[in-house]
């Protein structure tokens, strides 16, 4: 009985499969051929016309969008008083041509983001202070404005222009610390930290 059992699975089952594998790849060979066809004809189509200039200055404005959003992030996230002046700070980094993270990074260094600065003085970023001499600004835009442009011309025009380099003349006697947190900060700030 095994013996007919067995001889009968051998003579049906091998058949079945035979035409239940031909008839999975003609359907699969005609799904295949019908999503060709499919994309051949969106491919023409998408090149119908040309991208125009405007599509090329949305993604330039998306891109500068997302640093004002980083700044204001970092700043929101430590409860800064300088989260509405985002814009401002890139707003300089692009008129000096210097890195948008550098002014962030410099503040949380110096004053934790301007939560403890003398108060009045707008100044975060512990500059222009030798002994009882105190640089002030009016506001924190004035501030930003000042001390961006100060870093351009007097560090990075010089040829100082890693944290580093500018804690030489920034914070001289400082042995290192404080361009180890200016880069930490400015990694923080990184485009690639951003999840929007």
């Amino acid at each position: 009985m095994r013996k007919i059992a067995l001889l009968t699975i051998f003579f049906f089952v091998p058949p079945i499969l035979l035409l239940t594998s031909a008839f999975y790849l003609s359907y699969i060979s005609y799904q295949f051929h019908h999503l060709n066809t499919l994309s051949a004809s969106a491919q023409s189509a998408a090149y119908a016309a040309l991208p125009s200039a405007e599509n090329n200055l949305t993604g330039i404005i998306d891109q500068k969008d997302a640093r004002v959003e980083i700044v204001k992030d970092f700043f929101n996230q430590y409860k800064s008083p300088l989260g509405p002046f985002a814009q401002n700070v890139v707003t300089a980094a692009d008129k000096y041509n210097i890195d948008f993270r550098l002014l962030p990074a410099i503040a949380m260094q110096e004053s934790n983001l301007c939560k403890k600065i003398k108060k009045d003085s707008n100044n975060c970023w512990g500059f222009g202070i030798y002994g009882k001499k105190m640089t002030t600004f009016d506001d924190y835009g004035q501030a930003i404005n000042s001390v961006s442009k100060t870093l351009a011309l007097q560090y990075i025009g010089k040829g100082l222009e890693t944290p580093e380099q500018i804690q030489t003349k920034y914070t001289p006697y400082n042995k290192g610390d404080w361009a180890d947190s200016v880069n930490h900060f400015m990694g923080v700030l990184s485009l690639s930290s951003l999840s929007l």
